[in-house]
């Protein structure tokens, strides 16, 4: 298996971003393909009239004081809401459980005329954004067309199919054309007919800054459990050292540190390297965020000093084959059930390994509040729309995790 070294920091997809809304939110313009129906004159009036991200509400990009400069800043309104799932397999096999969390996505938007704060500011991918190999043929169907009218921003990290790339193509080749691009408005060639432009991430793993939560997006790379560069482990470290005490950090990464299924399993490569990155700065991520299982898992990790941290696995976003959790014996597991992991406790909360679904993560000044939907199966209505399975609340000021909000 191939691990990618990530990008040099002096090449402008590294680098150039002269402002955020060239990271976050650019509107989107009526695709010029017919629509009928009730649903796609929905989407065509929320194109039309939505409110999007611009220069009045957004920050330009503060870089952060670093050489490699992988970091791009927002302002958000006293409410950060955001979307996460990985986005993986819209054209493979079957497309229809990738559409119908991107129409689930689409409804979770408020009406055009509600606050600024009521509406996502973006969806977050934790990887596998194509089917099998990161192909660049494959990003329309897989990508471009399912979100085509997403009214909001969509970013992400990688996963390992992103990187897997086989033939001409070199590792991640695909994945930098289409989301770090050097400007924004830029139509890809994998676009098709999809209007919806080339996302202008400054690198393959990178820094979102804001004032309510700073996400550190790793790229976990290929081989099975994952797999950090020196170079990443020494960013890692950098961040999470430097950004400012005040702004709770997330992680985000595609190999999950903790899951209990029978098809991947948790990677303790990974809990390791977050751990080390976290010792070495002094710092604890607040959160971690996961894809690669296709399956919801929420976890909570028990500090010796009472401190409780919440590791979320979110990979059920579109895969048409989601991973069974296990059941010891042929019956369900009893939750929470917890077992001891590099001295800590950590404990299985809650799971859904039957339906395909998406988080969205809402941030305040006091808590991070998840709340996990799951979509109708592709042989149920469409007209059922999304349910929500659970809230939870992480408290930021006492370190505790809480079912409801």
């Amino acid at each position: 298996m191939k691990t990618t070294q990530p990008l040099a920091a002096n090449t402008p997809i590294a680098t150039k971003i002269s402002d955020v809304v060239k990271v976050l939110g650019r509107a989107v313009t009526p695709s010029p393909r017919q629509i009928s129906g009730a649903k796609s004159a929905r989407m065509l009036r929320r194109i039309v009239t939505a409110k999007y991200i611009t220069m009045s509400n957004v920050s330009p990009v503060e870089y952060r004081p670093y050489s490699d400069q992988r970091s791009a800043r927002f302002n958000c309104p006293r409410v950060l809401r955001a979307a996460m799932s990985p986005s993986p397999g819209g054209g493979i096999r079957d497309s229809i459980p990738q559409e119908r969390v991107a129409d689930a996505l689409e409804h979770d938007f408020p009406p055009d005329d509600a606050p600024l704060h009521d509406r996502p500011a973006f969806f977050y991918a934790l990887g596998d954004c194509v089917y099998f190999n990161g192909e660049a043929s494959q990003y329309y169907l897989q990508f471009y067309h399912p979100y085509e009218h997403y009214p909001a921003a969509v970013v992400a990290v990688a996963g390992n199919h992103d990187g897997d790339n086989v033939g001409h193509e070199t590792s991640l080749e695909a994945f930098v054309r289409n989301l770090c691009a050097p400007e924004p408005g830029l139509h890809s060639p994998d676009a098709g007919d999809s209007v919806r432009t080339r996302m202008t991430q400054p690198n393959v793993y990178w820094t979102l800054v804001s004032d309510l939560i700073n996400i550190v997006g790793l790229y976990s790379n290929v081989p099975s459990g994952g797999r950090l560069t020196d170079p990443q482990r020494k960013w890692l470290v950098h961040e999470l050292k430097t950004l400012p005490k005040r702004v709770p950090i997330v992680v985000t990464l595609h190999h999950p540190p903790f899951s209990a299924d029978t098809s991947h399993g948790g990677s303790d490569r990974m809990r390791q390297e977050i751990d080390t990155a976290a010792k070495a700065a002094g710092r604890i991520p607040d959160l971690v965020f996961a894809g690669h299982v296709h399956a919801y898992e929420r976890f909570t990790r028990r500090r010796s000093n009472g401190d409780e941290y919440p590791y979320i696995v979110a990979g059920a976003g579109g895969y048409h084959n989601l991973h069974p959790i296990a059941r010891p014996r042929g019956r369900a597991l009893m939750l929470p059930t917890a077992v001891k992991v590099g001295g800590d406790m950590v404990s299985l909360e809650n799971y859904k390994d039957d339906r395909h679904g998406f988080l969205r993560m809402e941030v305040t000044k006091d808590a991070i509040v998840g709340n996990y939907f799951t979509v109708p199966r592709p042989h149920e209505s469409w007209s059922q729309g999304a349910r929500l399975f659970e809230i939870w609340r992480y408290d930021l000021r006492a370190r505790k995790v809480s079912r409801g909000s």
